[in-house]
């Protein structure tokens, strides 16, 4: 092993296995509003060493979040064995979730309810830490994909 040094140069985005790509870009594009960059559709032996998962098989859609961050949504279509709606908690092992800063938390809570999603708790102001003033609350999709809401003080 090389003790060469590196350096990670920025962040390109963050990726959510979904188990319906239409009803989650829909969401992200339509509810949130964040851009669609691209589809695209991943098969054999590219997947495969891509992924690790052997006979892996994907549709994928990438969007732009304002800012410039990227979020990519993959529906694997194969293989047929895969995990659905495991329903990991937020304080499970291998639970992620993505940070958004949003001007009207109100007004996101409303429009993410009537499309399908709910809040996992009460939106919290923080009262300590570099985001003491915040508002944040977390939110969860169908398939258990939680999102975490972050308005600063007005």
């Amino acid at each position: 092993m090389s003790n060469k040094p590196f350096r990670i140069i920025s962040a390109d985005h963050t990726g959510i296995a979904v188990s319906n790509l239409e009803r989650s870009l829909a969401f992200w594009r339509d509810v949130l509003g964040f851009k669609l960059s691209h589809t695209a559709h991943q098969t054999g032996e590219l997947a495969r060493e891509i992924t690790g998962v052997t006979g892996a098989e994907i549709k994928l859609a990438v969007l732009k979040a304002p800012g410039g961050h990227k979020i990519e949504l993959l529906q694997y279509l194969a293989p047929p064995n895969r995990k659905e709606h495991i329903a990991l908690r937020p304080c499970d092992v291998a639970s992620v979730h993505a940070a958004l800063l949003v001007d009207d938390m109100e007004r996101v809570l409303e429009r993410i309810i009537a499309s399908g999603w709910k809040a996992a708790g009460m939106p919290q102001i923080l009262k300590t830490g570099p985001n003491a003033g915040k508002r944040v609350v977390y939110v969860r999709d169908p398939d258990g994909i939680t999102i975490e809401f972050m308005q600063p003080p007005k």
